[in-house]
This record gives structure tokens, sequence and C-alpha cells, in this order.
């Protein structure tokens, strides 16, 4: 009936005396059957699923009962209303005197209608997205699969061509951020594909300057406290917060590298992330290049550039080159990244400039560049998922699960006891079958869109309160259960003690 249904008849019921649900439905068809003739019977609709069942709430306090019923039927508009009026006739539940009020009828199909509506909307804005493209997409597409096809392995890991031949490589996570700095020309990259760190991988750092790439999260931050304990590293580069190193874009990656951060500055530090971010704020990087490593590194990365005679005259002037490593090695993809290869150098520590009088001199990076200053989440992020937590460590009200769970954006659910501890915390997609399965939930408090399904579970277990970021179009509402949004939630200031 739930599917056909057109409008639900929503009606409060007050009885003087203590009175059951059998109470109320048996005193809706007995006083109401012969009322409205035999076409209206409520009995012979129900049978040809035209009404649906009599759902009813009720609670008895102080010696009176007082509840809510609702009936789904698919009639139409003037049947509905005639079936509403003769349930106000009603005098007596059972032996009460007891009078029912409709409050309102609902359309079922207006909820439905606003839901296409809305989905339609998302549809045109998002599902042709992708039925548009560019020029230029499609050139850095054909570049793109040409790099990509360039990926070698090394000891079974995913590299990039010139992680043997090069005299510096870049530790990154996995095969996604190789192929992602190899679209970018940077051809001497490494993937160590989980947290254990491989031996091939450790080896190949005492043989190579070594900078470690790693995600923006808990996991880079394990990756990189394994590789400074069995490898060799010399500097350390984060991807902004909650960021991957594939996400990041051309400009991203190679501003990062530029400020990447010598590992002996952080190698006894607790929180590294906290302290990489202070040491570029303050431009303390601790790094300690030579005029000739400079020169070498930006050979390196400008190689298809031409040079004129100007140049290599001062070149020659110029201190020999050296055996110093070369961090990023470059692949030009077109005419003007040719122009701007020097620029694009991910791994210089200074860039050297002319003056005048045609001397090298270098210039230090400075505390300028633009660096997100580390936040609360990121300086504490670090003990995330700390296994060691204990129980003093959890919020003890309603209001605190709430800033824990929707003010924190974590994407899931957590089912609490009546002195609001922690039974459960889930995936929103599982939280129906966690609430048929809890012992004795008294609270849920949902980071996502509350749904029917999840509500109608809740208030058959009998939950007092559900508090998510946003509810969805209810077709029916139970009494005994208090639905918030954490909006009201803040804006009534309601915080249950535990």
């Amino acid at each position: 009936m739930d599917d056909t249904a057109k409008y639900l008849i929503h009606a409060r019921i007050a009885a003087d005396g203590v009175v059951e649900r059998s109470d109320v439905v048996g005193a809706v068809f007995g006083q109401t059957e012969g009322l409205l003739g035999d076409e209206l019977d409520l009995r012979d609709l129900q049978q040809s699923s035209k009404v649906g069942r009599i759902d009813v709430e009720i609670s008895s306090e102080n010696g009176q009962s007082f509840g809510e019923l609702t009936i789904a039927t698919s009639l139409d508009k003037a049947a509905t209303a005639v079936l509403g009026a003769s349930l106000e006739t009603i005098e007596r539940v059972g032996p009460c005197r007891a009078s029912i009020e409709v409050t309102s009828i609902e359309d079922v199909r207006a909820a439905k209608r606003r839901a296409v509506v809305d989905r339609a909307k998302e549809l045109l804005a998002t599902a042709f997205d992708e039925t548009a493209i560019s020029s230029e997409e499609l050139l850095a597409d054909v570049r793109e699969s040409a790099q990509v096809e360039e990926i070698t392995e090394y000891a079974g890991l995913p590299a990039g061509p010139s992680v043997t031949s090069s005299d510096a490589i870049i530790v990154v996570e996995g095969r996604a951020d190789v192929l992602q700095l190899l679209s970018y020309g940077i051809k001497n990259a490494i993937g160590v594909e989980g947290t254990n760190v491989p031996d091939a991988v450790a080896s190949l750092t005492a043989e190579k300057t070594v900078t470690v790439f790693v995600d923006g999260d808990r996991g880079g931050e394990l990756i990189l406290r394994e590789l400074l304990q069995v490898g060799d590293v010399d500097y350390v580069v984060f991807a902004p917060a909650d960021q991957s190193v594939e996400d990041l874009s051309r400009e991203a990656v190679h501003g990062l590298l530029r400020e990447k951060v010598a590992a002996d500055r952080i190698a006894d530090s607790k929180n590294i992330r906290e302290t990489i971010a202070g040491l570029i704020e303050t431009g303390d990087l601790g790094l300690a290049m030579t005029d000739a490593d400079d020169h070498t590194t930006q050979a390196a990365a400008t190689e298809p550039e031409p040079t004129s005679s100007t140049d290599s005259e001062r070149m020659t002037d110029s201190e020999p080159p050296t055996d110093s490593p070369t961090e990023v090695e470059v692949i030009p993809t077109s005419s003007d990244e040719l122009s701007d290869g020097a620029e694009s150098a991910a791994a210089v520590d200074s860039e050297p400039t002319t003056t005048a009088s045609g001397e090298t001199v270098d210039v230090e990076p400075t505390a300028d560049a633009d660096h997100p200053e580390p936040t609360d989440t990121e300086s504490t992020d670090s003990g995330a998922g700390d296994p060691t937590q204990t129980d003093t460590d959890r919020p003890a009200t309603l209001r605190s699960h709430v800033r824990a769970v929707i003010g924190d954006e974590t994407g899931t659910a957590r089912l609490l006891s009546d002195s609001f501890e922690l039974l459960a915390e889930v995936d929103p997609e599982a939280l129906v079958e966690t609430l048929e399965t809890a012992a004795d939930p008294f609270a849920v408090v949902l980071d996502g869109e509350l749904t029917q399904q999840q509500l109608d579970v809740a208030a058959q277990r009998g939950l007092d309160h559900v508090v998510a970021r946003s509810t969805g179009e209810f077709v029916k509402q139970p009494v005994g259960t208090r639905v918030l949004t954490a909006e009201q939630l803040r804006a009534a200031e309601i915080d249950v003690e535990a």
C-alpha cells in the first residue's frame, strides 16, 4: 500500500483513560462502520487495497492517553476528505471518552515530485559535464598517454624510466602517484606500494639522493617514519592536509618540491607534518646546496632548451659541473614547456639569478611562499584512530557526540546508550543493520541525510533521539522518537548530560 498511496491522513487522539493501540483501531472500524455507505466502508476499502493499515502511536500519562494515527489512502481528494472527517465522529475508545482531530492530509506525491525536481537539477548540472571537451584537453590526453606508456618497474615496483640512471629519486606511495608525476615530466619517481617499505627501496636510498613525497594524511606519515628508519632519506615533502599526490596539479607538485625540507630537521619530531609546516613558514628548510649543485640541477631541468653563445660563455666561466644529484628530470611536452623548463624544476632548492655584471648569485627561498598554516585538525591528526584511547576521552553528552561526528564531517554514524556511551560507529549504509542488532540503543548521531527506512527502524527499536546533518522527505514520522538536525540542536542549545 505504501507504494500506491496518494494521501496520508494525520490525526491526533486524546482519551480520558488508559487505552492501547488495539482499542483505537477497534474504535475506528467499529464506529465508522455503515456511516458512509458501502462504497466508503473502511473494511471493504482495506480489502481492496484502497486504504492501508492504520498506524497508531499512543502513550499514557497521569491517567490520560495521547497519540497520533496515520491512514494511507489511494482514494481521490473528495473521498479522502470524507474518510478523514468520519474519524472525528469517534467519541469513545474502549471504555473511555475520546476525541480525534484530523491535523493534516498529506499529498505523498508532492514529496516525490520535489525529490524528482531536486534530482533533475543535480543531473542537469553534473551529468552532461563529460560531453564537451576542448582542444587543449584532447592534446593533454594524448601527451599524457604517451608519457604513461613509459612507466617501468624496479624490483617489481612501479617506477619512472630514469630511476636506475638518475643520481636522485623521488619516493612516493603508489603507482598512481608515479603516473601523475610522470605526466608532469618527472621521470625518477618510484612507489613503495604500502606502509611496508620493500628492501629494494631501502637499498636504493643508500645509493642515491632521496626525496620522500607522500600524501598529507596519517598513512603518508607512517610511510615516512618507516623510510627514516630503514633507508637513507635526504629530503621530505608532504602533500597538503587530506590530499594525495595523485590529486595535485602540475604547479602544486613543483611548488611543493621547491619547498622540500632536509630530513635531519624532522628526524626526532613527534608531529612531522606540523614541524615541516613550521620550517617552511620560517624559511628554515635546512638545505645546503652549493653553486655547483644549483647549476647541475638547472642544467638537467632545462636540458631540452637550446642555449645561446652568451649562455655558453657564462657556463664556461662558472665553476665546472660536478656529480651533484639531479632531483627532478622533466619531460618537455610542448614548446611552452620548453621555454619554462627552468621554472618548473621541481626539486631545485634555490635558483641562481644573473646580475648586470654577469655574475651568478644564489637566491634563497623565502618564507613568503604560498603554503598553508597548520590547523588544529592537522596537528592532532597523528593521534586519530589511536587504539589506546580510553573511555574517559569519549564525549559525555549528545552535543559533544554531534560535534565529533557531524562537526568534524566524519561521514559516519554513532549509536549511543542511555548514558551516551558509544555502542558502535559505522558507515551510514550499515546503520539499519546495526540498529536492528544493537543492545538497548538510546540515540543515533548521523553525519548524512536521515532516510525514512533509518527513521522507521530507529522508532521500532525505541530510540529517544536521532540527530542528523539533514533529513529527507518523510512519509510518516514516529511520535516517540525525537528527530533533529545538527543545526536545530545548536539553535536550541540542547545539551543532554550523560
